[in-house]
This record gives structure tokens, sequence and C-alpha cells, in this order.
């Protein structure tokens, strides 16, 4: 079949065509189109969503594998350890999500409305509101490109980290050694979610930190809040062609650089896997240190500016891209943006932060064919 351009796949709408493209939908499927395409040597690229990618528009010179399975398996319930759920690579992660509040399942709740996969969760280990998905996460079950044989990956052996995964870790330009096939949940089963971690997320349910809320309250707060910084996917909101977050946090461990963070900038503490805080570490709000550098939400629009650093926003990707209107970590494309116009925004952010405050943000995203 004709091979769909990039722009199509992802939700920045940004990136040439592919050689060529497969979509499987199965597992079976999935396995064959990259094992072939491996047996001639050619360029893979998985695409779930296309939520995390931001791909060039000179397109990628292989084979697309459009990942499509579906499926949500409950294989045990332990009165003890809670509830195991299978869901395939393929599947809506919000529509996950939403099955697991349907089911009084807790563990998921706070990732609500995260667009994507769900094959892509581990890859980055997602989070939001004070959770991240590997505190969830069983097991993860891959294909190994180089053994050719299938994987299945403890959460130990997966050694999570903040944004960051061996699944990740093992990627070169943006295509990995081991496709996601399966991710397995331990959930609890019961009606309220878990201990409510994030300040702003406790202060819109009305609770204290620690304390729990039902199920249904905490989904429907969390989508309210991600809608509200243009978070969640929206075909007539501009704001919301975006990869979401394109910085992750960045994690502070020099006390002298920490000293040099202005006092009233947040902090937070940075946790490991199981949820439990790693000293001499702390985390920085990228989106604080964005504002506070003088790039204020919509710089990229017309009669944009960001006075602290006498830039004129508009001229940096002639209005194409913009920083969205309601939350400054999204990079968006407000109609007919290249990728180009993209990473000149972005690298425009990331240098400015870095003149004023000496941190070097990352980006969050896959770059597909090109660099900051």
């Amino acid at each position: 079949m004709n091979a769909p351009r990039l722009a199509d796949l992802t939700t920045t709408a940004v990136g040439g065509p592919a050689t060529r493209y497969l979509k499987a939908e199965t597992e079976q499927q999935l396995v064959q189109a990259v094992a072939q395409a491996d047996e001639v040597g050619e360029p893979v690229l998985i695409v779930g969503g296309g939520s995390n990618i931001l791909a060039s528009d000179h397109g990628f010179e292989g084979t697309v594998v459009h990942v499509a399975t579906q499926g949500i398996d409950v294989l045990d319930t332990d009165p003890a350890m809670g509830t195991l759920v299978t869901v395939q690579a393929g599947h809506s992660w919000d529509q996950a999500v939403l099955w697991s509040v349907e089911q009084r399942l807790a563990g998921l709740e706070t990732l609500s409305g995260i667009p994507g996969t769900t094959g892509a969760t581990p890859v980055q280990n997602v989070g939001a509101y004070g959770t991240e998905v590997s505190q969830a996460i069983e097991n993860v079950h891959t294909w190994d490109r180089q053994a050719g044989e299938p994987r299945t990956f403890s959460a130990d052996e997966l050694e999570f980290s903040y944004r960051d995964s061996v699944l990740k870790r093992s990627m070169e330009h943006g295509s990995p050694r081991y496709v996601v096939l399966s991710v397995a949940f331990r959930l609890l089963p019961q009606e309220v979610g878990l201990p409510v971690r994030y300040g702003q997320l406790a202060g819109a349910l009305g609770v204290e930190i620690g304390e729990c809320a039902p199920l249904d309250t905490v989904r429907e707060t969390v989508l309210r809040l991600r809608a509200s910084k243009g978070m969640v996917l929206n075909p007539e909101d501009r704001d919301t062609y975006s990869t979401g977050s394109f910085f992750t946090n960045p994690i502070v461990d020099d006390p002298a650089r920490l000293a040099s963070i202005p006092d009233d900038a947040p902090r937070y503490p940075v946790l490991d896997a199981a949820g439990h805080e790693i000293p001499g570490s702390t985390k920085l709000s990228a989106a604080w240190l964005i504002d506070h550098s003088g790039f204020a939400k919509g710089f990229g629009l017309p009669g944009s500016r960001n006075q602290q650093l006498d830039l004129d926003g508009e001229t940096v990707a002639n209005g194409r891209a913009a920083l969205s209107t309601k939350h400054t970590l999204a990079m968006t494309n407000r109609g007919g943006a290249s990728s180009d116009d993209l990473a000149a925004l972005a690298r425009t952010v990331r240098d400015g932060v870095e003149h004023v405050f000496g941190v070097r943000l990352v980006p969050e995203p896959v770059l597909l064919g090109m660099s900051l």
C-alpha cells in the first residue's frame, strides 16, 4: 500500500513519507513485519499513537510499522497482590485507563488523558500528577530484534528511572532493539484511587496530599486539568498539535547549581521505580524555568515577544510554530509548520533557559532524522 506521510501518523502533524508502511493488527503480524524488515537490513520505525515522535519532513527511509494490536485480558486476581492485567501494545492508553477505572482497579487513574498507545508507556516511563507507569508494571513482553526471539522483562529488569528505561536506552536513531508486544499491570481492586501525591491534583480534588478520592472523580479531574493545558488531543484545538510536554523536568544533582536557582522555583523529589525518594537529586519544573526565562504562553505567535531576552517570537518560525497558549511546555504546530519550524522553536527555548539559569533542557520526544 502507499506509505502515508509521518505527518498523518503523529500528533504534531509534521513529517515526510516512509519508504514502506505496514499496519500490524495482531502480535504475530507485528513480529513478522519487524523480522522481515530486519532480514533485508531495512531500518524500522515503530509507530503507535505518534504522540512522542517529531519527524523530519525528509521522511523515513525504511519500514514504518504501525502498531494497532488491541485487547485487555485479566490474568489473575490475588487478594494480597491485586489483579494482573495484560494490555496489547497497540491499545489506546487512555482507553486502557478508562477500562481500569470502570473495572474499579486502581493504579493508572492519574495517567488519564495521556495520548498514545500502551506499548509506548514503559519505554519512557510515562508519568503525570505524581504517578509513573513503572509503579504499576509487572512485566513487559517484547520481541528482541537482535536475538530474533521474544523476551519478557520484569519491572526490575527494565531499570526504570525518570522518563527512562532499558527499552528507551536500547533505541538507536529512534528504532528500538526491543519491540513492545504487551504490558502487564498489577492493579488494586478498590473504589478509590491511590493516595494523591501531587499538590495541584490534591487541590483540584479538595483532598490533602496522601488522601484518596473515588476513581471516577480522579479521572475526571485529571482530564479537566490536562484539557486546561491543551494536553488532551482535540482536532479543533491547535494547542494540542504537539508531542505534549516537549522537555523533561531537569534533574539537578549538583548542590552549587541547585543553589543558583531562585528559592521560589518549584522543587520535587526524584523517585525510583518503587516510588521511593532518591537522596541528593532534585527535580525542577521545566515549565517554570521556561516561563521565568521570558517565554510566555503563545511565544512564537504574531505579536509575541520575550522581553527578558529581547526576542521577537514571530521571527522564530514566522508564526507557524509556537508555544501552546495554555502551557509553555508544548511546542505546537499552528498550521503549516515544518519540522524545522518546531525544531527552531524548541532550540530557541532550550538555549534561552540555559542562558538564564544554566540548566540545559532535554527533549522528551524521539527526534527522527533531525536534532535541535
